[in-house]
């Protein structure tokens, strides 16, 4: 069986880009998967493609999910891990957009790598454009700070890039845009830093921040109103638990003391998972703040 299984893919694109972003190490509080699904839900993107997993997946490491088929509460069916690409051709964009949202496979990246390439030559893609979220030690209540990578001055430019000094491990999206510049292909990556203390969480303010970079990019705009409401709810909640928790305001208020001090044109640098300071009792306050009912007479 090939391993790239194409459905409806359409011949014709204008000057088509590339959007991609993977669900695990590379998106940090489903950020970068949370605003390629909005754009593929306000674009009406359809499928046209998807990766077979069998070749790029530990399935002991990640477990395919068992679910009744819908409308039927008897017949069951599998869903395995998904590498799926959807295409726009929404008429208010000024070019056709490819969106790949997908899951960072355990196995044979470089051949990973390969199908992606494949892709991207078969439709002629233009650009590609990796969208991703690390943790990083910065705090909640400032602006989300971007950093990334573009493959020419002027890229770097447009998406107002502040450049990350980072050297250590890295993920599938590292992996691809060293494979898109050995293609030739321009490519720019995109990174929001997200507070680790909150990481287990969907951050509203990430998604954004993420979503109106790339507008800028595209010369194109949309309502976001469903996330500045979330982002309200998620500042409201945070503001309550620190009003509580003495110990983790005090460490917000020194991450904010630290970050003022950062300049400009730095990016701060990610947090180790391993070094990560222990802010377990704001996150574990937080969810439990977040799982008890509304109180009586309020809304959703």
């Amino acid at each position: 069986m090939p391993s790239f299984l194409y459905e409806d893919l359409p011949s014709g694109l204008r000057r088509p880009i590339l959007i991609l972003t993977f669900a695990g190490w590379n998106d940090a509080a489903e950020s970068a998967t949370g605003a390629a699904k909005f754009l593929c839900e306000r674009w009406s993107a359809r499928k046209v493609a998807a990766i077979d997993p069998d070749e790029f997946f530990n399935f002991a490491q990640q477990r395919p999910h068992v679910r009744f088929r819908e409308g039927s509460r008897t017949e069951r069916e599998i869903s395995w891990p998904a590498n799926e690409f959807f295409v726009s051709q929404d008429a208010s964009l000024p070019r056709d957009v490819i969106v790949g949202i997908g899951v960072e496979p355990h196995l044979r990246w470089r051949g990973f790598a390969r199908l992606i390439v494949e892709l991207v030559r078969r439709c002629e893609v233009t650009m590609a454009i990796t969208l991703g979220a690390l943790l990083a030690e910065v705090p909640h209540t400032r602006p989300v700070r971007l950093t990334g990578y573009a493959s020419d001055t002027e890229l770097r430019a447009r998406f107002r890039l502040t450049p990350t000094r980072y050297e250590g491990p890295t993920g599938i999206v590292g992996v691809l845009n060293n494979a898109f510049r050995d293609a030739g292909l321009a490519t720019a990556s995109v990174w929001a830093n997200v507070p680790h203390y909150i990481s287990s969480l969907a951050n509203p303010h990430a998604t954004m921040a993420l979503l109106r970079r790339l507008f800028e990019f595209l010369d194109w705009t949309a309502d976001l109103e469903e996330f500045e409401e979330a982002a309200r709810q998620f500042d409201a909640q945070l503001a309550e638990i620190l009003k509580g928790n003495a110990k983790a305001a005090r460490y917000v208020k020194e991450l904010e003391a630290r970050d003022r001090g950062t300049a400009e044109d730095e990016a701060p640098e990610p947090a180790p998972a391993d070094d990560l300071p222990n802010a377990a009792d704001l996150i574990r306050e937080l969810e439990q703040f977040l799982r008890k009912p509304p109180p009586e007479g309020t809304q959703n």
